[in-house]
């Protein structure tokens, strides 16, 4: 603000006088608002957004958030966002059909065929998708602080935005909000993968399985956060208006 002085003006008792109006110019300044609330209140908002939003209105995107800068969820909101997504009926089909592909192609073929094999490899893929959704999703999230999902940049070039979706599934951004490696969902990848030795056939077990089917869930991580980026968004639900990524 441009500092401003008057002419001396001198009045006497009962004395009136009109001065011209005086116009102050404003320039060069930064206005900020901050507005507090209560994180808990304010993470199960976020959660509530998260749980409305599918694909074409059926598929979960429940991972997704297109507001960059949403509030962190706290741990009951992770949980309750790993539970919903593991419990989803259109989660457990997908299992369904993971297990019937298996069970065509044969694999792990000491599961056996017939209904008695399908219910093998569906026990195990229903298993892998538990473990690997409340490691990933939930557990992990809450011991390192880190927030589960996929924040939307939506701006920039096709290669930066690429290399974003791309790197976001080794940096993760924590409570925080600073970007620091993704150790929830590597840790969560690998650790499901070990559990798989548990109930996979003997013959399939060993240090091999644990590094295939981690950099396997790793590199679909990869593929999942490229359609976020660059297809989910126009066919989701319940995106508020005003979320459009990167500011």
């Amino acid at each position: 603000m441009l500092p401003f002085s008057s002419l001396q003006i001198s009045l006497q008792a009962g004395e009136t006088r009109l001065v011209p109006p005086m116009t102050l110019s404003v320039f060069g300044g930064t206005t900020n608002v901050t507005v507090n609330g209560s994180p808990e209140q304010l993470s199960r908002q976020q959660a509530q957004i998260a749980l409305q939003q599918r694909i074409v209105g059926v598929i979960p995107n429940f991972y997704s958030t297109y507001d960059w800068n949403a509030p962190p969820l706290l741990a009951r909101q992770k949980f309750r966002l790993g539970i919903h997504s593991i419990i989803d009926p259109v989660s457990l089909f997908g299992v369904a059909v993971t297990a019937g592909a298996e069970q065509y192609q044969n694999v792990f073929p000491a599961y056996g065929s017939g209904v008695e094999g399908y219910g093998k490899r569906y026990g195990a893929a229903l298993a892998n998708h538990v473990s690997a959704t409340l490691l990933g999703r939930a557990v992990y999230p809450s011991l390192f602080h880190q927030d589960p999902r996929y924040f939307y940049k939506g701006k920039g070039s096709i290669r930066s935005r690429a290399l974003y979706a791309i790197s976001s599934a080794f940096v993760a951004r924590g409570d925080d909000g600073r970007r620091q490696p993704n150790y929830s969902r590597l840790l969560g990848n690998f650790s499901a993968a070990a559990i798989s030795n548990l109930y996979y056939p003997a013959s399939d077990r060993g240090a091999s399985l644990v590094v295939l089917n981690g950099l396997a869930t790793t590199g679909g991580d990869i593929v999942a956060n490229l359609t976020r980026e660059f297809l989910l968004k126009h066919f989701t639900s319940h995106v508020p208006k005003s979320a459009n990524g990167e500011p």
